[in-house]
């Protein structure tokens, strides 16, 4: 339970509550599982607090400071955490369901298993962040920041990755059906038995990315906007079988089908300089 000489500190307003944070540096703020259920906690400085198991739900937490802090267990669907600062923090098996994470830093965070299904995360920087095992279907984290982090085994079905920076990042055995990856940066990625059926590829960049036994199954892709962006990618042939991108090989030209995808044929090699192998 909450120290609640700490919860009455924090109602005490902004200024009391970070003077004392000012002069108290060494103490563990212990917040575990108060109710601070739409509360207006923008601009206060929690690093490092014990938040394990509270209720945050529709609170504002705009420029919150909650780098390193444990909140694993919390209730924080529908808060605004808009530019706060979670770096490293423990948000484990956490609620954020439709939470507002718009340029929220998260780098090096833990967030396995947490639920972020319809959560905004447009231009968050989730570098090096854990999210194995996360619900994120239905997010939007188009702009993102999102390289070295990892989704093993996550949910992104319906996510919004457009224009995210996802060099080096594992989805290995990741639900990405339906996803909008268009123009995002997929350089290096692991894509291992990743479901991929049903996603918009559209300009995206899979350079050296591995796609090894990924199912790909009615992706959408435009062959014009992906010329050059799949040197050295592996794993086409475990994925597909044939060469997904024509479907004769011969003459200058790419059949497609008609729903947009291309049809495969056995490994043609590399095509018109797209670096296919």
């Amino acid at each position: 339970m909450a120290d609640t000489a700490h919860i009455s500190l924090l109602r005490e307003g902004i200024d009391t509550w970070n003077a004392w944070r000012e002069a108290n540096p060494a103490i563990r703020p212990d917040l575990r599982e108060a109710n601070l259920s739409r509360a207006n906690l923008n601009d206060v400085v929690l690093v490092g607090s014990d938040l394990r198991g509270a209720d945050l739900s529709g609170a504002s937490l705009n420029r919150t400071n909650l780098s390193e802090a444990l909140i694993s267990g919390a209730n924080l669907s529908r808060a605004n955490l808009t530019e706060a600062n979670l770096s490293a923090a423990d948000l484990s098996e956490t609620n954020l369901s439709l939470a507002n994470l718009t340029r929220t830093v998260l780098s090096e965070a833990k967030l396995g298993r947490t639920t972020l299904s319809g959560a905004l995360l447009r231009g968050a920087n989730l570098r090096g962040a854990d999210l194995g095992s996360a619900n994120i279907s239905g997010a939007n984290l188009g702009g993102a920041y999102l390289s070295g982090a990892a989704f093993k085994g996550a949910n992104l079905r319906g996510a919004d990755l457009s224009q995210a920076n996802l060099i080096g990042t594992n989805f290995s055995g990741a639900n990405l059906s339906l996803a909008n990856l268009s123009s995002a940066n997929l350089t290096n990625a692991d894509l291992r038995m990743a479901d991929l059926s049903g996603a918009t590829l559209n300009a995206a960049n899979f350079s050296l990315a591995n796609l090894s036994n990924a199912e790909m199954t009615g992706v959408h892709w435009q062959l014009h906007t992906m010329r050059g962006r799949y040197l050295g990618i592996r794993g086409l042939d475990s994925t597909f079988g044939k060469c997904p991108l024509q479907a004769r090989c011969r003459g200058p030209g790419l059949s497609r089908h008609p729903g947009g995808a291309f049809e495969g044929l056995p490994p043609c090699g590399s095509l018109l300089g797209l670096g296919i192998d």
